[in-house]
């Protein structure tokens, strides 16, 4: 039992055009659009919500897309000299908009539950088991998302289609013979929904038929399309999708794959480099297990229920005493030498003990007597 007070919790700000998914119902993240002729004007809504909230005794985490970074990077700094604290955290996320609305909304519905600086820390963990990308006619506009030479000038071809992903991994592949499996880096856990944001012109025929079928989703839901989704991908002709696990405990399990620790500087539970709050440099604890990324695929949804220790595990139930296979076994250590008739405390010729545990050579079990000198008998 501890006398530590409770750490505080968070408020989760959003600070772009990126309307809600609606998946959670009345739980969003607050949104703020940041319009206006400067930077007082624009900064208003969130510099309010953030005094509010900090008059409270929370933190605010504030959301925004790397790839749209100015002007909110510019409301927090002012929100944070106007209110002189370090309590408003700023998160920047590299993902397209339909898939940071719905992490937006998640985080939000974890705030209240976890702390401040895991509720930042789950921002980072949180897109490695969405599957976010877009179904593309070309991508020659595409910036967000590397691709290869061969891909710009593959989207000329008439009837090309692409998939590009932004999470878990950043990957563009040409969709062949209508089989966009080979191109899919993982698969979040069953049951699997899927989101779908696309332009009004935009049809969703051959996603629906080719895609879907892939990831053998429970629902599929269409929304409208998210303002900045032109801006990120680069073209007006994208399905916009991002596929996340339905599991009662898909959230609760990505709680535990954090482990936080107490930054340097404000104390705060992280588990990044930075403090996305004071900004301090903080080392990561040590023997932390490896994150999974998108080149790794996700373990299976369903399983025989046994559990096989792999053979690279030290500590293995294998036989020590069994060659691995495919090496001949080395061969039989000869038996014990008999007692040599030595005065106790003597060592053999080799310095060492004749036994099969001494440290010196072992004695030959036979020694051939040497032959009497020329002209002389034995004995």
């Amino acid at each position: 039992m501890t006398n530590a007070p409770p750490r505080p919790v968070s408020a989760v700000a959003l600070l772009a055009d990126i309307p809600s998914t609606g998946l959670l119902g009345g739980t969003t993240a607050q949104r703020f659009t940041l319009t206006g002729d400067d930077l007082a004007t624009q900064s208003e809504g969130f510099l309010d919500f953030a005094r509010h909230h900090i008059e409270q005794g929370r933190r605010v985490v504030a959301l925004y897309p790397k790839w749209h970074a100015q002007r909110p990077q510019r409301a927090i700094a002012f929100a944070r000299g106007a209110l002189q604290t370090d309590r408003i955290g700023q998160v920047a996320l590299d993902i397209s908009p339909l898939a940071l609305s719905l992490l937006a909304d998640q985080l939000a519905y974890l705030a209240p539950y976890v702390p401040a600086g895991v509720t930042a820390s789950l921002a980072d963990e949180l897109p490695q088991h969405f599957l976010a990308g877009a179904w593309m006619k070309s991508v020659r506009g595409l910036s967000t998302v590397p691709i290869t030479f061969k891909q710009h000038l593959g989207s000329y071809v008439p009837r090309a289609t692409f998939l590009a992903f932004c999470a878990p991994v950043k990957r563009v592949g040409l969709v062949r013979r209508s089989d966009p499996a080979p191109n899919i880096p993982g698969r979040p856990m069953e049951p699997i929904q899927i989101l779908v944001a696309r332009p009004n012109d935009q049809s969703i025929d051959e996603f629906n038929e080719q895609f879907t079928p892939a990831l053998r989703p429970v629902s599929l839901n269409a929304l409208p399309e998210q303002p900045l989704g032109a801006t990120y991908w680069g073209s007006r002709k994208y399905v916009e999708f991002v596929a996340f696990s339905a599991h009662p405990q898909a959230l609760g399990n990505t709680v535990r794959t954090v482990r936080p620790t107490a930054c340097s500087w404000c104390r705060e539970l992280v588990s990044g480099l930075h403090c996305p709050f004071c900004g301090a440099l903080n080392q990561p604890p040590v023997g932390r297990p490896p994150t999974r990324r998108a080149d790794v695929p996700p373990p299976p949804a369903r399983t025989t229920g046994e559990h096989i220790r792999p053979a690279w595990v030290s500590g293995s139930g294998a036989d020590p005493r069994r060659p691995p296979a495919g090496r001949p076994a080395p061969a039989a250590a000869p038996p014990p030498s008999a007692p040599s008739h030595q005065p106790p405390g003597r060592p053999g010729p080799g310095g060492g003990g004749a036994g099969p545990y001494g440290t010196g050579p072992r004695q030959p079990s036979h020694v051939s007597p040497q032959p009497p000198p020329h002209g002389g008998s034995p004995g």
